[in-house]
This record gives C-alpha cells, structure tokens and sequence, in this order.
C-alpha cells in the first residue's frame, strides 16, 4: 500500500468522514534541488488568522 493510500485510508476511516476529508491540502513542488511548499488553492482550512479584526 502506498503512502497516499494509507493517508488516504486513515483520513476517510471515521463514521461520517468523506472523500473531500482526504483531498491534499498542500502542493509540495522541487526546482533547482529547492523544496517549496505551498497550500493548495482550494483549501478548506488555511494558516493564519485571516482577516485584521477577524476573530482566530
């Protein structure tokens, strides 16, 4: 079984859990021997505490 399998398989285990649950949330990319790291567009969740005045 492979990685993304088994991330997979863990991530839609729970009772009411969905295929979205299991969707990648981040876009990992290689040029020049540099890793970049990045969240994915279409993120449900992101990093950050959004808006100035937005309570966290």
């Amino acid at each position: 079984m492979t990685d993304d399998e088994k991330r997979h398989d863990q991530l839609t285990t729970a009772p009411e859990a969905t295929e979205e649950d299991a969707k990648p949330r981040i876009e990992v990319t290689e040029h020049d021997g540099v890793t970049r790291i990045d969240v994915a567009d279409d993120a449900a969740v992101r990093p950050g505490g959004g808006e100035p005045g937005e309570d966290a």
